[in-house]
């Protein structure tokens, strides 16, 4: 295949990769998701993922109808990524897409729920003892010995099941005898430490060439010594020689020369032939150890191959593990057929919940054939199975955070991963329109919205319609009308969908298939921030809720003027009503 056949990889794109890696080791790093090889190749990070969704998950990233579809995604994944265990983890979760095979969703799910029960079996220690394998890992950047030494930690701690299973039978002896030679070569040279013999003859040989570099400075030692006939100083260098580099005393006398005119040749011929005898040496004896570890290694090629593999997919599968732990997420169910439902049951928002000091209040929601039986006490009903519904309610009161959470929701488990509810159903979709509101009133606004909300009605496959606030982009009548077809196309294309506005009432009369939901403000509280119950009523017309607004803009007025101007407001909206909110609001305080 060309490189210029994938997407994103033009003439300069492909020159790159081709002078740094090889047409063939590009393709097979493009394949296989390679983000590291590509971005050590010389292409940005970013533009390398961009390349690998599109090479690995082309069909799914076709899911992602919107910009907003495309941006919820990319920030699900960059949640996942900080929790993952090696930087290839990071990197393979970055290029997750979605699915488009159910069987492929099932066999995610499978891996990572494996992998999530597994990882919370373990004790403590075991847990700090394989992240710390991994972080080594991580350090020698995937090397084979990191690989080889993160399996054997993962025995270690006995992890056995699920996607660790894949480390459970192989052979500790054989992996302990290839990290121990894989530790001692490096890049074909036996490292220092990996065999007392070599050691010694390599000390002997440095040893031998500081003598030799300081050979004049010896012998005015030697003499020093008060030696000055040939005989005493041939003896008493020679028993230098063996004091300081532990070479043996029969090396020494064969380098020792029988023709030497003087002290200086005769000091200078010992050391360069101890030189080039002991290079040979220690050359000779380290092809023999090096021999040995590589058939060591050859040996253990299988095993080696198999923990390479094996501890990279672990990792992966611990990493989206380590997610699915942090944000309380299970296995969703999957609704096909004709029947087609999203429906969450105590669904939390993972954006809000990543945030520190956050409080995440649960929802309960559905459209469709779904199967949920009860709801949040307080709620007027069970929600009916309507696949589209208009969502009202009190401003600031989560109704884009409950579209944002629906649609991480579909995006997780339509990627094979769990979600954040106790329990949620899912009908994998063809297009997922995700809107969010874009308060800029123009008609090119209007216009491009249309033109990528709209198409994904008339493909004929599944949709999912998460609108938000569509009459920012255009005056509130022609929003209406509008708004109105959407819905009424919406349900004629048996989609799904959740319309957030404030023109319910201008939106009648709804197709029956279409219902209206409302969320409510309550009041303020004694900080004078805004009482939301976020669950949303079924069957019901939420409404906005100025006056709480404006009875907080009264009680916080800087002066006299002030307060004036915002009561006119509160005559407007209804005094009365602003009155007895910060009455109560008083009365909470105790003042």
């Amino acid at each position: 295949m060309r490189l210029e056949e994938y997407w994103g990889v033009g003439p300069k794109t492909r020159e790159t990769l081709t002078e740094e890696l090889g047409r063939e080791r590009a393709v097979r790093a493009i394949e296989s998701g390679d983000v590291r090889t590509l971005a050590d190749a010389g292409l940005a990070r970013g533009r390398a993922t961009r390349i690998l969704r599109r090479a690995t998950g082309g069909a799914g990233m076709d899911l992602l109808a919107t910009s907003d579809a495309r941006s919820a995604y990319k920030e699900l994944l960059d949640l996942a990524v900080e929790h993952a265990v090696t930087q290839r983890a990071a990197d393979r979760i970055r290029v997750l897409t979605p699915l488009d095979n159910r069987e492929a969703m099932d066999e995610r799910l499978d891996d990572v729920l494996a992998a999530r029960d597994a990882w919370t079996e373990l004790a403590d220690d075991d847990r700090t003892a394989v992240l710390e394998a991994y972080g080594r890992y991580d350090e020698r950047n995937g090397s084979e010995r990191a690989a080889v030494e993160a399996a054997l930690a993962l025995l270690a701690a006995g992890v056995d099941s699920g996607p660790f299973a894949a480390i459970a039978d192989l052979e500790r002896d054989r992996l302990d005898a290839a990290a121990e030679a894989l530790s001692a070569l490096d890049g074909g040279r036996v490292r220092e430490g990996a065999d007392e013999e070599l050691d010694r003859l390599r000390d002997a040989l440095g040893a031998v060439e500081d003598m030799d570099a300081n050979a004049l400075a010896l012998i005015e030692d030697l003499r020093d010594e008060g030696v000055h006939d040939a005989q005493g100083f041939r003896q008493s260098f020679e028993d230098h020689l063996l004091t300081e580099t532990d070479v043996t005393i029969d090396r020494v006398r064969d380098a020792m020369p029988t023709d030497a005119t003087d002290a200086t040749d005769f000091v200078g011929d010992t050391l360069r032939t101890l030189r080039s005898d002991l290079t040979g040496a220690v050359d000779e004896h380290e092809r023999a150890v090096a021999s040995d570890l590589e058939e060591t290694l050859s040996d253990a090629r299988e095993a080696i191959d198999r923990a390479v593999e094996a501890v990279d997919d672990i990792a992966f599968h611990l990493s989206l593990a380590r997610f699915a732990l942090e944000y309380g997420c299970t296995r969703p169910v999957f609704v096909e057929g004709d029947e087609a439902a999203v429906s969450v049951v105590n669904a939390r928002n993972i954006a809000l919940a990543s945030r520190d000091g956050e409080s995440v209040q649960p929802i309960t929601y559905a459209l469709g054939d779904h199967g949920v039986t009860s709801v949040p006490a307080g709620v007027n009903a069970v929600p009916g199975e309507e696949r589209v519904a208009v969502l009202t309610g009190a401003n600031s009161g989560g109704k884009t955070t409950l579209l944002e959470t629906l649609c991480q929701v579909v995006l997780l488990a339509t990627m094979g991963l769990p979600v954040p509810a106790d329990r949620a159903e899912v009908t994998p979709v063809d297009s997922l329109v995700f809107h969010r509101r874009h308060a800029s009133f123009n008609a090119g606004v209007l216009e491009s919205t249309l033109r990528s909300i709209v198409p994904p009605l008339s493909t004929g496959g599944r949709t999912l319609m998460l609108v938000d606030e569509f009459e920012a982009i255009t005056e509130p009548g022609s929003a209406a009308d509008l708004l109105h077809g959407l819905v009424r196309l919406s349900v004629d294309r048996e989609a799904l969908g959740v319309f957030v506005t404030h023109l319910a009432d201008d939106l009648e009369p709804l197709p029956p298939e279409a219902r209206v939901d409302g969320i409510f403000a309550e009041g303020l509280n004694p900080d004078l921030e805004l009482l939301v119950d976020y669950q949303p009523r079924f069957d019901t017309v939420g409404r906005s809720t100025p006056e709480f607004i404006v009875s907080r803009l009264v009680a916080n007025a800087g002066d006299r003027s002030e307060r004036d101007g915002f009561e006119t407001l509160a005559e407007a909206v209804g005094n009365e009503v602003v009155q007895r909110t910060l009455a109560d609001a008083r009365w909470t305080t105790g003042e």
